[in-house]
């Protein structure tokens, strides 16, 4: 018998736990950091160095994190499932937990690419320099999907989330779009769960359960159910 096709779309709210901070904590300040000045295209034309500044510090941070109980709890479903993890978020965190199946929407932080071609792309783990340039002589740039940018990614989602049996959200609210619009493409019938410390009005949502816990404490729930159906 096939496994049941579980699709999960995870947000900012996932690694808050494991001390990643969100733009959103604070008056849209991003460790500290406006929005505009570090994560636009404009901000990278006009100043690519606090750019390069900002990721290479955030990379840092991202590589000091550890996966927390929500990440492992939902690698550990691959055991029972057929899981794809859909993320708004730029780590790796779902990765080192286990999950083997992960489509990063906005990009991600140990990847960088040729300004001018997105295709051009090379692992990075240290910091990107101002001078160091790709393969077709243009200046690399943080691997991101900035604000202002379109998001590839969507595409490929899309279909991913029109095949599940059970559709999940994890740290992140279904009011932020794009990815808030890919509810939309799970089939009505089927299954749905949100779980996050706070849950906006959803009641739009055919079929949906909402657990409105942090996101440690609610994919600990969610197994349950899934287990005990």
């Amino acid at each position: 018998m096939p496994k049941k096709r579980i699709v999960v779309l995870t947000g900012a709210g996932i690694s808050a736990e494991s001390g990643l901070k969100t733009f959103r904590d604070s008056d849209g300040l991003w460790e500290g950091y406006n929005i505009e000045d570090v994560a636009t295209p404009r901000a990278w034309k006009k100043n690519p160095q606090l750019v390069l500044d900002f990721y290479n510090m955030h990379r840092k941070n991202v590589a000091d994190a550890k996966p927390n109980a929500a990440h492992f709890g939902l690698a550990e479903l691959e055991k029972d499932f057929d899981v794809t993890i859909i993320t708004q978020n730029i780590d790796d965190l779902h990765e080192r937990a286990g999950s083997t199946n992960v489509i990063h929407l906005h990009g991600e932080i140990f990847k960088m690419c040729s300004e001018k071609n997105k295709n051009i792309v090379q692992e990075i783990r240290k910091d990107i320099h101002l001078g160091d340039l790709a393969e077709d002589g243009e200046q690399y740039r943080p691997f991101i999907v900035w604000f202002e940018e379109s998001v590839p990614k969507i595409e490929e989602a899309i279909p991913v989330i029109s095949d599940a049996d059970i559709f999940v959200v994890v740290g992140t609210s279904l009011v932020v779009y794009p990815a808030a619009g890919l509810v939309n493409y799970a089939g009505w019938e089927i299954p749905k769960f949100i779980i996050d410390k706070k849950i906006p009005y959803t009641s739009s949502v055919k079929n949906l359960s909402a657990i409105e816990k942090p996101a440690t404490e609610g994919v600990g729930d969610l197994k349950k159910i899934l287990y005990a159906g």
